[in-house]
């Protein structure tokens, strides 16, 4: 009897906003480092079509929960674009990681896992749901990097460099990762979009 093709997979996106330096954000700076422009919002938009689930933490569903709110209740305090980014996100399906929070989560379309969240994400990527990305989450991106899960690993870098200000240090616990660059753009003539297929290695090349 011939062999069964296997079923396709989900797939899952670790997707980071990040300085040249490796910040995720700096105290006292606007969102985007106030260095959004028309094509990367416009871009922003066309990502927001598509059927992402998004997968986050307690600490960014509490942060990014309560930011939306405020932008669908009163967006002076953002900008038009950034004010309609964070208000759209009620929409869009989320599944939370967390043992603290507890059910009903407050922020529609939102499902929360108490368990372990790499085992929870491999058995989505396994039932073929539909395509998954990461919400912010370091140290969630970080575990589902390491269980060798995401299959793409996509930054958009900001041209600043936060040495003093900068927060949430990216890649400190990260293993050793060879990146296979798949895609590359530039946005209003200063953000790189940087796209790779990682795959996480036991150590430098040669060494094993």
């Amino acid at each position: 009897m011939g062999s069964t093709a296997a079923e396709p997979q989900a797939t899952l996106m670790v997707d980071l906003i990040i300085s040249l330096d490796g910040y995720a954000s700096a105290e006292g700076w606007p969102g985007w480092w106030g260095l959004e422009g028309p094509e990367y919002l416009a871009w922003l938009d066309q990502e927001a079509a598509k059927d992402y689930t998004f997968l986050l933490g307690a600490n960014t569903y509490r942060l990014m929960h309560g930011m939306s709110a405020q932008a669908s209740a009163d967006r002076s305090g953002f900008s038009e674009e950034e004010g309609s980014s964070l208000a759209g996100l009620a929409a869009v399906p989320k599944v939370v990681f967390s043992s603290s929070l507890r059910e009903p989560l407050n922020w529609a379309n939102s499902t929360l896992v108490s368990g372990n969240a790499v085992e929870a994400v491999r058995d989505m990527k396994r039932a073929g749901t539909g395509p998954m990305s990461t919400l912010g989450s370091i140290s969630l991106a970080r575990s589902l990097l390491v269980a060798g899960l995401v299959d793409a690993f996509r930054l958009v870098v900001f041209p600043v460099i936060t040495g003093a200000t900068g927060r949430e240090r990216i890649y400190d616990g990260y293993p050793d990762v060879r990146l296979e660059m798949v895609q590359s753009r530039t946005f209003d003539g200063r953000l790189q979009l940087l796209e790779y297929v990682p795959t996480v290695l036991k150590g430098p090349p040669g060494s094993g």
